[in-house]
Order: structure tokens, then C-alpha cells, then sequence
């Protein structure tokens, strides 16, 4: 799998950017270390004059490649779920059992993040962090619907939407297809960020939840409709 993803391109939407980041050194180090910078001050706090002076750039450099710090989040959050359907696609495709294919796409989806040594200026892991903390501040905004026209979130919906269909391959009757994707996805990110601040409300302590918990749910609900 990894000799085959080394050969893939991470595509995200190309209105997000005004230069291919991907298409130059400056472009990664720009990548690479506002995922560092935005870890470890926070999206409210982060500016391109402080990534500028982190990298050793001018400000007017970075804005050749993204107009706001916005469109930056966004892409690389677009990144990340472009990233995770890659795993879930190749970690999936060899399996004839639905529910099987399924359970794998849950662990794939919901799993603590390893580093993936493939892409050298993207650090999985504290990428994850930043898709837990600040994904939400991607859609929550007064331009969202527009935005959503323009397809800034294709690649987070295709997500859902692959995941939707293996779970009406288990219960073509089942109701709700596209809420229980989203909820799977959606909620994963939920649950990382009240294992790591909100320990008392939720269930999930172990490196392996909230995969078993989700798990649990989705099968049960759907064998239940059966």
C-alpha cells in the first residue's frame, strides 16, 4: 500500500489555493510549518506574518499561494480527509464481506493517526490534532452555503459519502445512511476532543476508542433495522 500511495497525489480543490503549494519548495515549507505553527499557538492566533517569519519568508509570499488564513485551513483539512479516504480505499478494497469492509472503514476513520513517512512536509499526526481542534472553524461562518456551492468541501463529503454506500450494502433499507456516515465521521473528531480535554463525558480513555465504541453503534443500529 505504502509503494502505491507514494505514487498518489493528494488532490484537494484548486480554488482553495492561487499556486499549487505541491508545486514548489517554498509551497511544502509553507505547508509543512503552518501545520506546526497552527498546532502550537492555535487557527486564532495565526497569522501569515508569524508563518512568514517562521519560515524565513515574506508575508507577500505566502498570499501567491493562499489569500487568506482561512483558505489555508481549509486546504489543509481538505488534505486530510483526502489523505484518510486514500487509506480507507486501499485498506479496503481487497474485502468481499460488507460488514467487514465496513468495520475496516470505521477503524481507518476513527483510529489514532501515525505518522505517514510518504509525505515528508505533511506530519500526520499533527495534522490530526488541528482537524480535531480547528476543523470546525472551516464551516462554521456566514459564507459556508457559498462556499459549499464552490465545492470547498467535496473532498470531506465524498468521504461520507463512500462510507454511506457501504452501509447500504449491508441494509439497503436502512433510513438514515448519510446521517450515520456523518456521524461516524464527524463524531470521531468529537469524541478525540473529549478524550484529550472533557475526560468525565465521555467513555473513550484507550488508544482503540473510539473505534469499538463506533463500531458498536453502527453495527447494532443497522443490524437492528434488519
Amino acid at each position: 500500500m505504502i509503494n502505491l500511495l507514494s505514487n498518489l497525489k493528494i488532490s484537494v480543490p484548486e480554488k482553495l489555493f492561487l499556486k499549487d503549494p505541491e508545486s514548489s519548495d517554498l509551497g511544502k515549507r509553507i505547508i509543512e510549518n503552518s501545520i506546526l505553527l497552527i498546532d502550537e499557538i492555535g487557527f486564532d492566533h495565526f497569522t501569515f506574518k508569524k508563518l512568514g517569519a517562521k519560515i524565513g519568508s515574506n508575508e507577500s509570499s505566502i498570499y501567491r499561494y493562499f489569500e487568506s488564513k482561512h483558505k489555508l485551513l481549509l486546504y489543509l483539512t481538505s488534505w486530510y480527509w483526502a489523505w484518510v479516504e486514500y487509506q480507507l480505499v486501499f485498506a479496503t478494497h481487497s474485502i468481499s464481506d460488507d460488514e467487514e469492509k465496513l468495520l475496516r472503514a470505521i477503524e481507518i476513520v476513527t483510529q489514532t493517526i501515525e505518522e505517514d513517512m510518504t509525505y515528508s512536509h505533511v506530519n500526520e499526526v499533527v495534522l490530526n490534532r488541528i482537524v480535531i481542534n480547528e476543523y470546525s472553524k472551516s464551516y462554521l461562518t456566514k459564507e459556508v452555503d457559498n462556499e459549499n456551492k464552490d465545492g470547498y468541501f467535496v473532498v470531506y463529503k465524498s468521504l461520507v459519502t463512500r462510507i454511506k454506500e457501504m452501509i447500504l450494502n449491508i441494509n439497503p433499507d436502512y433510513e438514515y445512511p448519510s446521517s450515520l456516515a456523518s456521524t461516524i465521521v464527524g463524531g470521531s473528531l468529537h469524541q478525540h476532543f473529549l478524550k484529550a480535554h472533557f475526560e468525565s463525558i465521555t467513555d473513550c480513555h484507550t488508544d482503540n476508542c473510539p473505534t469499538q465504541f463506533f463500531k458498536d453503534l453502527v453495527i447494532k443500529t443497522i443490524n437492528k433495522s434488519i
